[in-house]
């Protein structure tokens, strides 16, 4: 039989309607606790929770006015607010009724009652009780959330002068509704940049939508910004909402702005300079009111004088600039990035890996990083799952070259031989001592041991 009913305390000073009670509902609950004495109530509740609680509204102290119950459910309640209460009596006075439920009690039943009655009410008040844990769990995600979002720069992760410099400039700038343009290369947070810009915005209650330029063909740009009516073009077996209309009130993120051929480039500077669009198979035009951001990793001053970009966009669409700086030039903030890393992927992939060696982080901050924070988030992550150590080591980072130029030469090659190839290199150069040679490659003689029995050393 199902236990539907979850966990249920019942109070009453009568053992006939305690044990009665316990043996109808013991098979409908996963845990019935009955109590003759009222006075364990408190016990009871520090001990344990219940789904719902069956409390009788007289005891042998006072008979009929109700008082030692109406004394016990406000105890019950101010331990518990979100305690289900349902009161049990004898007497069936509404106006007593009545006055138990504006105090905190969910229901009121008469004894003796009738089993399909009570059990019924049971699982109503059972549903309540589970909408209280769904309503406190939401509550609480909720606020989460919120306190994630309102953290300044939750995602952005440096603290060097550079970033500083880039975190007082998105200060500045969200609190205007001017147009930004976040210039960098691949990989250094133009995107994250973007959306602190909007959560520190007065739009940062409306919508936020990510557009990347890159990704939309010549075909689909008008559809895909602006939307379009049922049955303007051959698949347009919808209408559609297009970017631009979805992000009204909130912000536009359009990102590789520098990838848009020429005749885009045209309908979207008509689109900014009338704030309206027109819907494909629409004649008539819908205001919009956005706040846009774009981002490249393009030259457009450079793509201006080679009349590859328009200049009336540009102006359009930079009224404040931001220049995001590349990790080889903020290597102060690679071991406040790596700890972060670190702590993500040691998680993600349940290994015991807590920390890097100093040797280590030396080596990253020497090498050039052509991809960025996205690249070093790579390098940490596929170092953590080849790690075997409680940190990671220089070996663990054995596929990063000291120019920056990963694997230049295009050839493809197998991590262990490699690996294999500087063991043995390390141990030529000290005549085989195990200690000097670990020392150099960044590991315990321990570990070194293991890898020279996995490759037959």
């Amino acid at each position: 039989m199902e236990k539907y009913l979850g966990k249920i305390l019942i109070i009453d000073d009568d053992e006939d309607v305690l044990l009665a009670a316990k043996l109808l509902l013991k098979k409908h609950a996963q845990q019935v606790t009955i109590e003759k004495n009222p006075k364990k109530i408190p016990f009871l509740l520090n001990n344990d929770t219940y789904d719902v609680i069956l409390l009788d509204m007289n005891f042998s102290k006072d008979t009929t006015s109700g008082k030692e119950g109406f004394y016990w459910l406000n105890e019950i309640k101010s331990r518990d607010p979100r305690a289900v209460v349902i009161l049990i009596t004898a007497f069936g006075d509404v106006e007593m009724a009545v006055k138990a439920l504006k105090e905190g009690a969910t229901d009121f039943v008469l004894k003796p009652w009738q089993n399909d009655k009570l059990l019924a009410t049971l699982n109503t008040a059972v549903k309540l009780r589970q909408s209280y844990y769904e309503v406190d769990k939401l509550r609480k995600a909720k606020k989460q959330l919120e306190e994630d979002i309102n953290q300044p720069f939750k995602d952005i992760i440096g603290s060097s002068p550079a970033m500083q410099h880039i975190y007082k400039l998105v200060d500045k700038v969200a609190a205007t509704d001017a147009n930004v343009l976040i210039l960098g290369e691949n990989g250094t947070g133009k995107e994250l940049i973007a959306r602190a810009i909007h959560q520190k915005s007065l739009r940062a209650d409306n919508v936020y939508v990510s557009v990347d330029m890159g990704a939309i063909t010549e075909t689909l740009f008008e559809s895909e910004l602006f939307g379009h009516k049922k049955g303007a073009f051959t698949d347009a077996h919808t209408d559609r909402t297009g970017r631009f209309e979805a992000a009204n009130g909130g912000t536009l993120f359009l990102d590789e702005i520098g990838n848009l051929s020429l005749p885009l480039q045209s309908k979207l500077l008509a689109a900014l300079q009338n704030r309206e669009i027109t819907k494909l198979g629409e004649n008539t035009a819908t205001p919009i009111d956005i706040r846009l951001i774009c981002a490249t990793n393009m030259p457009l001053l450079q793509m201006v004088e080679n009349k590859t970009f328009r200049q009336d966009l540009l102006y359009r669409i930079n009224t404040v600039e931001i220049k995001l700086p590349p990790l080889r030039e903020r290597t102060e903030d690679i071991p406040q990035l790596a700890t972060h890393f670190i702590t993500m992927y040691a998680k993600k992939y349940r290994k015991q890996v807590a920390g890097i060696q100093q040797g280590a982080l030396e080596k990253l901050k020497l090498y050039n990083w052509p991809g960025n924070v996205r690249e070093l988030q790579h390098a940490i992550e596929r170092a953590i799952i080849m790690c075997e150590e409680e940190e990671l080591t220089t070996m663990d980072f054995f596929f990063l070259s000291s120019t920056g130029n990963n694997n230049s030469s295009g050839n493809s090659f197998n991590l262990e031989q490699v690996e294999q190839s500087v063991i043995e290199k390390a141990l030529e150069k000290h005549n085989g001592n195990i200690s000097k040679a670990a020392k150099e490659l960044g590991l315990t003689r321990a570990s070194l041991y293991r890898r020279l029995e996995k490759y037959g050393l």
